[in-house]
């Protein structure tokens, strides 16, 4: 056929690691809510910002550098950024990829993130540490969506590189990673237990 695809926008969804998530992601969703029982001025932020939720983004955001927990998970996070870097055929020859970022997001029942998109990074990304039942995934936009112009709706069952939205489901133990300048947003969560994600941003020099 005379049809390639060009210009891919590419999402990395792969486990954290072979094995041990379980007792891992149970210590690590402890500390996140102690983390949130700690954080008084996170939770009033969230409470404007992330209506019904929390998340620490605003306050504690650097987690990897005063937490063992986190800076453990920090560099097993790395090994995943440099793997989609490369398949992304970005030349980071010579080059340090390092975290910016590293924050708690605590979604109860029907707590949402609206759509946004990630500045001052190159790659971002989230690792879900508890997805109860019915928790909502990660939805993510077309970044060509505001030039389609008269295009005709996509079929219903249009491939997922063809569609507009595409929602990645929320998995405990698995790494989702995407470039930063892609827009993506949280649905409401349907479940009656918490879904808690710890998500991050990294850049290069």
């Amino acid at each position: 056929m005379g049809t390639r695809a060009c210009f891919s926008t590419s999402l990395y969804h792969e486990p954290l690691q072979k094995a041990g998530l379980d007792r891992f992601n149970t210590e690590l969703a402890d500390e996140c809510r102690k983390i949130r029982d700690y954080d008084v001025a996170g939770r009033k932020w969230s409470e404007k910002n992330y209506p019904g939720g929390y998340t620490s983004y605003a306050t504690l955001n650097r987690l990897h550098e005063f937490s063992s927990t986190f800076a453990a998970l920090e560099r097993k996070l790395t090994r995943h950024v440099r793997r989609f870097a490369a398949e992304l055929d970005l030349d980071l020859r010579g080059r340090e990829v390092f975290m910016t970022d590293f924050w708690v997001n605590i979604m109860p029942e029907h707590s949402a993130h609206s759509l946004h998109l990630h500045p001052l990074s190159f790659v971002s990304g989230t690792y879900y540490v508890a997805t109860p039942k019915g928790c909502p995934g990660l939805k993510f936009e077309d970044p060509r969506l505001s030039k389609f112009m008269a295009a005709p709706p996509k079929l219903p069952k249009a491939r997922p590189a063809n569609q507009t939205h595409l929602t990645y489901p929320a998995k405990a133990g698995w790494v989702l990673l995407f470039e930063s300048w892609l827009r993506h947003e949280v649905a409401a969560n349907r479940s009656k237990a918490e879904r808690i994600s710890v998500s991050f941003n990294y850049n290069w020099r």
